[in-house]
């Protein structure tokens, strides 16, 4: 029978409403109230109905989760606010460490109340709500930057697409979570798989990876994926004194928030939950490797801030992790990309956690001798989470005089060079090593840096043994001509590649940077030493002490950034490829009339006219920028209600300190 317009979108709410509701009982709750069948019933109407009358579809129908095409490739997204990872520790006297430096960042002498939960081992996304309605799903990435995988997260139906209303929805709000597979779930998918005669899952953080990261959503839908919330980021219009009130608002708003956490009066209650959940961690649902502890109080936790990399007032205590013992079969050296020698150890393959581990980064030649490795060891192996597989130790005791001794090549295994040593490590420096080229040659080619696209490994081994490219810069000097002679490239391909070298040629300066491999020089360094050289010029001419200038580059990435370019060969290869037609895109400068231009605050305590975010946007605007540490670099430290110790540090270091009113005097507010 047809509705009428108004009967149908009347029917169309209460439909939406009903398995919102029974969504929220089943994969929240876990807690149905009807049949799988009903439940279908319910759904089938819905399509029937939506299809009858498209204008009634909305983003936020639950028939809508699995919505989109087959993506090209996973655009980034920014974070509001960064997604920093957590420091580590290990052992209870760490996890004391970091109480005792908490206490004495804050200044008091009383126990730090902490929240203890378990740390989930799955893959960490942020969610962005603006006005109660999903709008972007991302992956972690680096902290700043995340894969756009807003339709794959939608089909995860532990994730709501609209907020409940209580308690009142942030106009614009980042949810912090877990994307996971059970291990119930997990075991039935390996089970279909097997029987459909396909490769099984190792494990369920793998399956949850990978899922999570396919480019067709409806494949994302077909797997298990649940998602667990546990906390939040930005949160515009509205706020939270405590971790325990971001807890209970994340389950009021409709999120699966687990329930074995705990409120600790003291780092002593933390510890004890850390060994109690660790005795029943293989009885969990799902997978996890080990405790995360957090102050629960948030003004402590802007005041404590974060480092570069960790938030201050957070920390993962590691469960220990879990070993197995094989043999060490053949130890030899791998060359990377930037000379580094590596030795690897190849083990008679054994099975960890789940994994199957065939191969171990033995790290140097120190590290080797310090743990009187040899070939033929029977060795103790460990792998905690997804850690890379490390080898502990020798049992000596099962030794038969048959195995032998490492010793590092004095000459480079691919091209023969004399290698240098500096401090532990070893390196090939011949810059066209083929292991060094070949790894130099890929990375120029990544997404990070010229993001080449069509050339791959295998077509960068092919260009290498045909003598078409001897350096990187050889790259933007091939015609189709010389790839056609090429296995696998015919008029079309050999097309495509040229297209996508051309296509190329204009990369932004950061990327540039990235590309030239600089030893100690990864894509965020790149990004920092972007932002502070006008061109490409300043940049090879700076000196050690110019670099060191900057806050976030030592003397150790000084030193390798002026050894590169010391080099005439580097030199003359830069030449070589801006002579190719290579054009290098600078960042826009910051406003010359910023009048904190170059000026550095601190915050402390509690400002009343601002928020701390506000603060640090208002210097921002102006040219200058804040950190979370009092140094003798810092030009200001603002001091609030209930300062901090860092006014005591102000003091020490004859930093200027300001009270608020001075401050928006300074600021002209």
């Amino acid at each position: 029978m047809s509705r009428s317009p108004q009967d149908a979108q009347e029917r169309v709410k209460e439909l939406r409403e009903q398995i919102e509701r029974h969504d929220y009982l089943y994969y929240v709750e876990d807690n149905p109230e009807i049949s799988d069948s009903e439940y279908d019933q319910l759904t089938s109407e819905l399509k029937s109905l939506e299809a009858a009358h498209p204008e009634l579809i909305t983003p936020e129908s639950p028939t809508q989760r699995v919505s989109g095409s087959v993506q090209k490739g996973f655009e980034s997204i920014t974070h509001i606010e960064p997604m920093l990872s957590m420091d580590n520790v290990t052992n209870e006297d760490e996890a004391l460490e970091f109480d005792n430096r908490i206490i004495r960042l804050l200044g008091t002498d009383e126990d730090i109340q902490y929240i203890a939960e378990p740390k989930f081992d799955g893959v960490s996304a942020s969610l962005t709500y603006e006005n109660g309605m999903l709008v972007t799903g991302a992956t972690r990435g680096d902290g700043k930057k995340g894969e756009n995988v807003t339709l794959n997260l939608r089909t995860i139906k532990a994730i709501p697409l609209r907020l409940k209303e209580q308690p009142p929805t942030p106009e614009r709000l980042e949810i912090r979570g877990e994307v996971i597979i059970p291990k119930a779930e997990f075991k039935k998918l390996n089970e279909k798989l097997a029987e459909a005669g396909e490769p099984v899952f190792a494990n369920p953080r793998n399956s949850a990876s990978g899922a999570l990261r396919q480019l067709d959503p409806a494949v994302t839908a077909k797997r298990p994926l649940d998602f667990y919330a546990w906390g939040v980021g930005a949160v515009h219009g509205g706020g939270f004194d405590k971790e325990t009130d971001v807890i209970e608002a994340l389950r009021k708003w409709g999120f699966k928030v687990e329930e074995r956490i705990m409120i600790c009066e003291s780092i002593a209650q933390a510890v004890s939950y850390y060994r109690e959940l660790e005795s029943v961690r293989d009885e969990l649902p799902y997978e996890v490797d080990g405790v995360v502890i957090k102050v629960n109080d948030r003004r402590s936790q802007t005041e404590l801030g974060s480092t570069a990399k960790y938030p201050r007032w957070s920390v993962a205590y590691k469960f220990k992790p879990r070993q197995a013992t094989t043999v060490i079969e053949k130890i030899d050296v791998q060359v990377g990309r930037m000379g580094l020698l590596t030795p690897i150890a190849h083990l008679r393959p054994v099975k960890i956690a789940g994994v199957t581990v065939s191969r171990a980064n033995l790290h140097t030649d120190d590290v080797i001798k310090q743990k009187d490795l040899r070939e033929g060891d029977v060795v103790v192996v460990e792998r905690a989470g997804d850690v890379i597989p490390d080898v502990i130790k020798p049992i000596t005791e099962k030794r038969t005089g048959q195995e032998i001794e490492f010793i590092m090549p004095e000459l480079c295994p691919s091209c023969g060079a004399a290698v240098e040593r500096d401090n532990a490590y070893y390196y090939c420096p011949n810059l066209s090593c083929p292991s060094q080229l070949k790894g130099r040659i890929k990375h120029l080619a990544s997404r990070r840096a010229f993001d080449i696209e069509g050339l791959g490994e295998r077509t960068v081994e092919q260009l290498l043994g045909a003598g078409l490219i001897m350096d990187f810069a050889d790259l933007f000097y091939l015609k189709k001509d010389d790839l056609l002679g090429l296995e696998r490239f015919a008029e079309l391909s050999a097309s495509n590649l040229i297209e996508g070298i051309e296509k190329s040629k204009t990369v932004p300066f950061d990327r540039l940077i990235n590309a030239l491999s600089i030893r100690n020089v990864g894509e965020g360094m790149s990004q920092v030493l972007a932002g502070r050289f006008p061109d490409i010029g300043s940049f090879m001419r700076a000196t050690e002490e110019e670099l060191m200038e900057i806050d976030t580059v030592g003397p150790k990435v000084a030193a390798s950034i002026v050894k590169f370019f010391v080099r005439e060969n580097n030199r003359e290869k830069i030449k070589k490829l801006l002579a190719s037609g290579v054009t290098i895109k600078y960042p826009e400068a910051a406003p010359a009339e910023g009048k904190l231009q170059r000026k550095t605050f601190v915050f402390t305590g509690t400002l009343e006219s601002f928020t701390r975010g506000e603060a640090k946007r208002l210097v921002e605007e102006l040219g200058g920028k804040v950190t979370s540490s009092v140094s003798k670099n810092t030009d200001y430290v603002v001091a609030g209600a209930d300062p901090g110790s860092k006014l005591q540090k102000a003091e020490a270091f004859g930093v200027a300190a300001l009270n608020e009113e001075e401050f928006k005097a300074l600021v002209g507010k």
